[in-house]
Parts: C-alpha cells; sequence; structure tokens
C-alpha cells in the first residue's frame, strides 16, 4: 500500500516551539501594532503569557464545531480591526479559524470562494498558532474546516498560505483542560495517526510520523488523562497530535473521520468525541486488509495480539471506555431512526471515504453505527 517513490508534498510551519513555557515565545518572535488573538472561553486565559505588545484585539467567542455564521462574525470584527499579526490560541476549531481569517481579512475573497484545495490568493500579515489542546494538530497543516449551516455539511478549505510562520507547542496551556477532553481529543491525534497510516495514499514517510504519533499515545495518553500537570505526558501527547497534523496534508483521514462528521454536526459532538466513538469500529473494519499495520497499532496501544476483528473491536472499545470516554451513540442523543440518514451523509464525504483501504458501503457504515448504538 505505501510506496516511496510517489510524489507528495509536505507543509510544515516555518518555526516551530515545543516545551514548558513555549508560549512565551509568541512576543519575542513578532514584534506587530495590532495583534488579532483568536481564542474561546477557557483558552482567553492566556493571552497575557505571550507577550504580545502594542494594541491587543482579543476575540473569544468561537464556538466548538464553528459554523459559516460564528466564522463571518468574526471575520467582521477582524476586518474592523485591521491586524498586522493574527494569533490562533486555542484547539482545532479556533486555530481553523485563525487561518481562514488570516487569509480572507483583507482581500475580497469569501469562504465559499476558497472551499477546497489551492484556491486562497495568498496572505499578508504573518501567522501564530498556539495549540491549548492535543488532538486535530491544525497548527501543523494547511487546512481548515467549516460547518455549512444549510446542508449540516464541513466546509474543508486546504491551502498552503494558511501554514503557519511559528506554531506553539507548550504543555502549560493544557494542564486545564479535564480528563474526558484530554482523552477524546487524545484518541483524535491517534485516529489521524492512524487513518493516514492505513490509507491507500499512504506513504514510507508519513507513515514515520504517524508511527511516531500513535506510539506516544500509547505511551502518554493514560498519563495525561489520570494527571493533567504531568508535563512530560502533556508534551508527549502535544507532539503525538502535531505529527498527526503533518499525516493530514499529504495523506489525510479516510472512513473514521468521515463517519465522525455526521456526529458533529448533527448531535453537536465535540470533534475528539465523536472520532473516539467511531475510532474501534473502523480500526476493526479496516484490519482484513491491513493486517500487519492494524497489528502494529495495536502493539502500541497495549491491545495484544489484534486476532479476530471482533476481538480487535472489543478490545479498541475497552481502551477508549477505560480512559473515561462514554463509547454508546445513544447516551450522546442519537435516535437509532436517525442512524440511517447518518450513514447516507458519511458515505457521501468521498473526499475521505475513497482513502480508505477497504471499500465501505452505506449499509457497512449504517451497521456500524447500530455497533456503537
Amino acid at each position: 500500500m505505501s510506496s516511496m517513490d510517489r510524489l507528495i508534498t509536505i507543509h510544515q510551519p516555518r518555526r516551530l516551539e515545543v516545551g514548558v513555557g513555549a508560549a512565551a515565545k509568541v512576543g519575542e518572535a513578532v514584534k506587530a501594532a495590532r495583534p488579532l488573538v483568536i481564542a474561546s472561553g477557557p483558552t482567553a486565559q492566556y493571552v497575557d503569557r505571550l507577550g504580545l505588545s502594542g494594541e491587543v484585539l482579543v476575540i473569544d467567542d468561537v464556538p466548538p464545531e464553528p459554523d459559516l455564521p460564528a466564522f463571518e462574525a468574526v471575520l467582521e470584527r477582524a476586518r474592523a480591526f485591521g491586524p498586522d499579526l493574527v494569533v490562533g490560541l486555542g484547539g482545532g476549531s479556533v486555530l481553523d479559524i485563525a487561518k481562514l481569517v488570516a487569509v480572507l481579512w483583507d482581500g475580497d475573497q469569501a469562504l465559499r470562494d476558497v472551499v477546497g484545495p489551492n484556491k486562497v490568493v495568498g496572505r499578508r500579515v504573518p501567522l501564530i498558532q498556539v495549540a491549548t489542546t492535543a488532538g486535530t494538530g491544525s497548527e501543523a497543516g494547511i487546512r481548515a474546516l467549516v460547518t455549512d449551516p444549510d446542508t449540516k455539511s464541513k466546509l474543508a478549505v486546504e491551502s498552503p498560505h494558511m501554514i503557519a510562520d511559528l506554531a506553539v507547542l507548550d504543555p502549560e496551556l493544557t494542564y486545564s483542560v479535564p480528563p474526558a477532553v484530554t482523552a477524546a481529543t487524545g484518541v483524535d491525534a491517534m485516529a489521524h495517526c492512524v487513518e493516514a497510516f492505513t490509507n491507500i495514499k499512504s506513504h514510507d514517510l508519513i507513515d514515520g510520523y504517524a508511527r511516531m504519533g500513535f506510539n506516544l499515545v500509547g505511551k502518554y495518553l493514560k498519563r495525561a488523562v489520570e494527571d493533567g500537570r504531568d508535563s512530560e505526558a502533556r508534551a508527549g501527547m502535544m507532539l503525538a497530535s502535531y505529527y498527526g497534523g503533518i499525516c493530514l496534508g499529504p495523506v489525510n483521514t479516510a472512513a473514521g473521520h468521515a463517519l465522525s462528521y455526521p456526529l458533529g454536526t448533527r448531535l453537536s459532538l465535540p470533534h475528539g468525541l465523536a472520532n473516539a466513538i467511531i475510532f474501534p469500529h473502523v480500526l476493526a473494519f479496516n484490519q482484513p486488509v491491513a493486517p500487519e499495520k492494524t497489528q502494529e497499532v495495536a502493539t502500541a496501544l497495549g491491545l495484544g495480539q489484534a486476532g479476530s476483528v471482533e476481538t480487535l473491536k472489543e478490545a479498541a472499545v475497552g481502551f477508549c471506555r477505560d480512559l473515561g470516554i462514554e463509547m454508546r451513540l445513544s447516551q450522546h442523543g442519537a435516535a437509532e431512526g436517525d442512524l440511517g440518514l447518518f450513514a447516507e451523509e458519511a458515505h457521501a464525504i468521498r473526499r475521505l471515504m475513497d482513502n480508505n483501504p477497504r471499500d465501505m458501503s452505506v449499509a457497512d457504515v449504517h451497521g456500524i453505527y447500530r455497533d456503537a448504538f
């Protein structure tokens, strides 16, 4: 499946600061007169750690899983302010909005004009991405997602103009993330690595990042959940998330993320939680066509021998449940009668489903949702 000679392109932040206290490097890196910080309510508390000078505007009401109106509200305030620096300070949703604001606030393009790959015309202000969770790896990549409120689907923008000038991974900024969120976002980071690793577009170079990522999850996620101030475990998970973000660029995710999206748009589940619920089922579904790689993942997570599809699924569900994740869709507001609609929507996300190593029909998707119900 993997091929060393297949052409790929990797975009990474121009500079990466990693470690305790790294957030203070932001103010040292760029001297700006009008910095704009895009955050959420919980992450705005860290603005002072960035060491920014000048007239700082903080927009701290980016919601989880933002939709188009939420993005446009932020964009309008950014245009009124006229920043000379954009800083994203938060989890994946915040960092995605920061990317989009940085490339769109001072031009004529609207978000719908740039949906898809390579439609952004450029960016004229620096972009700094400061992660406060370990999950999406958005600080590492060139993609941003916003929900279309009309179709409940994701509008995906991809452009090298959205790569950060500086990405910051400071484990202290994740100390306050609750155990449940730590667990779910950690599984999301792992899913990025695993889905790229078993992807039909997999590549030996990306396999290296993926292996580093899911091995770090196996080593550190449980520790980070049990002790939120374990700086080594927090740093390990931030690196795992970053490696997953690198995997997304040239390879991307597959069926696991496709199945998670309707759970976010229809049930308003956080992205990490949706992926955690789905992850064991898709890992097991793909085992027959990717047995060696699946066993690598199982070994890294301490699942033992993968064995049968059912055995692997039960072990992976147990791994997530032991982290405190509620794995039943019925406990998250899902109605059994809606699973068919979810299946049709997930199956239609061909940009991801077509990456899956094993073909998945609508009936297969429906079966996974029923199994997770």
